[in-house]
């Protein structure tokens, strides 16, 4: 129960702190005992330096009371006051500790995850500039601006329905075709909410796609400034973009997955590019979706949020057929461009050279001697997947994962793409000693020398993560792209999210099998958005002389989701996908949340998995609901041993989400406190994005 730590006369101020810790918990502190710290006025959102343990850290208060259930003796006063004002603001403080609570993950940690890491430890939360740094403004006009085009009807009637509701919160799912002008709808709805004077928070999937938002942003906002928050930036970087964006000096706000907490001083409009990208989820520590949690605070600040994508995801699109989003549909491309005619190509009984047919090989070649350029798309690094010994069946295989080891070339040595973990090619069998070892399988690698060999004329673009991974690179090989002259580009999904490649009349899929059968439930779903995707750099440019062509080789041409998604579109497969998710009880018709066990003994995550379970059903018998909360396992995860621990997984389901999150939030506090989680590293997915 609530005590004060001091009699009535002699009130005390206790401040609410969340600690960086892996504790579900704030913490009780008493003022410093330097007074000259203390500012006038206390905020929660300010930064204060605590004792916690032997260590000092940097938290963030979150109350302020008089109040607490520690004893006088135990309260430790706070070591300084960081700032003489809060950071953030607190609706946006309140969103902070809704998503805490949501993804069950302590508060501590997830509010020192989300801070800008110049603002994680005793550093002033001042703008410091350099040349190059991420504010981008001026005044003057680009060489080549970006004007304003002609709106086709779909364009306007999405364009007025989103002005229309200028402060005020409704989410509008933009749906439209590949090349249908999403982005000329984001400048235009952009320019009404600036003329408003009003900040824009826009969200990319990737950092790749930064540079050429950015860069067609400064041609239509000349005269606004703009913030970048990405990754890849340093720490500096991101601070002056942060603070900028809270002090409203920033107009635009362009980032990846984190910018979602971004404050801003005058909110009037959030963008998500590509909603359905997996990228907008974090994978590890804070499991937080920028998306969803995009729209919990376009309706905390009373602002409408756009969510735009060509294959909306499941979860989107049925809260648009269900009413809750507002559902606006671009189903054909502006002026001449047409969407491209997409053809399947049957391998089975084909002699394949490195996974290419004789068919698609003729089809390049046409292509390219048309002064046109083609990409192959192939969702593999490295020159093959597979070394194997043709004696004895041998295969190189990870040491510390369930996985093979991928060969490269360049340079030349063995990696697991799930570890990193690298060595060097072997010149025997490690088995029988033979030295028959061949490169079984495609990559990028070898698909990209089979390319340089069929066609030694034309230069050939290799665009994924190895052949980018310098500054700058990938900035380069897109401006070389970008400049039409006749190439071949060869590369993985880093090509198909959002690139405007004009000269590119030819989309080569060379194996679209892999989604197909997926462990994942949601594997068909990633497929069906990766074929549109990639499929729709073909044929944009308006111009009927450069009309777009698709081939997609694959060994299950008859497969019913591939005749549906080829035939009648992304949204006759979503169709029967949601049908098939609400006859089996799954997203986005029940709330889902993996609890995931790792550990270096490969008993351990079983056995502390077997005890919340218990736990977890002892907790759902006291339950109003709790006979509809399903629960499975423990199973083995599709990746059993990664990085040398071994995982298990317990999966919670239930048709109603608030049901889900009162077990969650009890459960997790009481394996907090098991003995068996030291050996054990545990976590929680809650609508989890990836099964493995």
């Amino acid at each position: 129960m609530p005590v004060r730590p001091a009699s009535a006369a002699e009130p005390v101020t206790i401040l609410r702190v969340a600690v960086p810790s892996p504790l579900r918990r704030s913490f009780d502190y008493t003022l410093p005992t330097d007074s000259a710290s203390i500012p006038e006025v206390l905020q929660p959102g300010i930064r204060l330096r605590v004792p916690f343990g032997n260590r000092e850290l940097t938290g963030i208060l979150l109350e302020i009371g008089d109040t607490t259930e520690v004893s006088a003796d135990k309260l430790k006063p706070a070591i300084e006051i960081l700032d003489q004002k809060s950071l953030i603001p607190g609706h946006l403080l309140k969103l902070w500790l809704w998503a805490a609570r949501y993804y069950q993950h302590p508060i501590g940690d997830a509010l020192h995850t989300l801070m800008p890491t110049g603002l994680r430890g005793k550093a002033q939360a001042g703008i410091k500039t350099r040349k190059g740094d991420v504010m981008l403004s001026g005044t003057t006009e680009p060489d080549h601006p970006d004007r304003e085009g002609e709106l086709t009807d779909e364009q306007l009637q999405a364009c007025n329905a989103i002005c229309a509701t200028h402060g005020a919160f409704q989410c509008f799912l933009l749906d439209g075709v590949t090349g249908s002008g999403k982005t000329e709808i984001y400048l235009q709805v952009i320019s009404d909410t600036l003329a408003h004077d009003r900040q824009v928070l826009v969200l990319v999937p990737e950092i790749s796609l930064t540079p050429q938002t950015v860069a067609r942003f400064r041609q239509r906002f000349p005269q606004k400034s703009i913030a970048i928050m990405h990754s890849g930036l340093t720490p500096r970087q991101r601070l002056n973009a942060w603070l900028a964006a809270a002090r409203g000096e920033a107009d635009i706000i362009i980032g990846t997955r984190s910018a979602i907490f971004t404050p801003l001083a005058r909110p009037g409009l959030i963008v998500i590019d590509e909603e359905h990208d997996s990228s907008f989820k974090q994978q590890d520590g804070f499991r937080y979706s920028a998306r969803d949690l995009g729209v919990i605070r376009a309706q905390s600040e009373a602002i409408p949020i756009v969510l735009g994508s060509a294959t909306p995801s499941l979860e989107s699109l049925h809260n648009a057929l269900s009413g809750r989003y507002r559902h606006l549909r671009l189903t054909r491309r502006p002026g001449n461009a047409r969407l491209p005619a997409t053809r399947l190509i049957d391998t089975n009984g084909q002699t394949l050279e490195d996974g290419f047919s004789t068919e698609l090989i003729r089809c390049i070649r046409q292509h390219v001697d048309k002064g046109n350029q083609a990409l192959v798309f192939i969702n593999r690094r490295g020159f093959a997947p597979v070394l194997q010994c043709r004696d004895c069946g041998w295969t190189a295989e990870c040491r510390h994962c369930d996985a093979r080891m991928t060969l490269h070339r360049t340079p030349m040595h063995l990696r697991c793409h799930h570890c990193e973990r690298r060595e060097p090619v072997h010149t025997h069998c490690p088995e029988c000693q033979g030295k028959a070892l061949l490169a079984v399988g495609m990559g990028t690698e070898r698909s990209e020398a089979l390319l340089q060999r069929h066609f030694p004329d034309t230069r050939v673009i290799r665009v994924d993560r190895d052949a980018t991974s310098r500054k700058h690179e990938l900035d380069d090989l897109l401006a070389e792209i970008n400049q039409g002259t006749p190439c071949i580009l060869v590369g993985t999904q880093m090509l198909a999210k959002g690139h405007h490649f004009p000269a590119v009349t030819l989309v080569a899929v060379l194996d679209a099998d892999s989604g197909l059968f997926s462990a994942d439930f949601r594997g068909q779903e990633f497929m069906a958005q990766l074929l549109v995707q990639v499929s729709g750099r073909a044929g944009r440019a308006d111009n009927t002389d450069r009309s777009g062509e698709v081939l997609i080789q694959t060994r299950h041409s008859t497969h019913q989701s591939l005749q549906t998604l080829i035939n009648q579109g992304y949204h006759a497969l979503a169709e029967q996908l949601l049908d098939e998710r609400r006859l089996a009880g799954m997203p986005p018709y029940a709330a889902l949340a993996i609890l995931r066990a790792e550990a270096i003994n490969a008993g351990a995550p079983a056995q502390f998995l077997s005890a919340a379970r218990t736990q977890a059903e002892a907790l759902l018998a006291q339950m109003p609901n709790g006979h509809l909360v399903q629960i499975s396992g423990p199973l083995p995860a599709p990746m059993e041993k990664r990085a040398n621990r071994y995982r298990q997984q317990l999966l919670l389901r239930s048709p109603q989400r608030a049901d889900l999150q009162n077990l969650l939030s009890v459960l997790c506090l009481q394996l907090e406190q098991m003995n068996t989680q030291r050996n054990v590293r545990w976590s929680v997915d809650v609508d989890p994005q990836d099964m493995i």
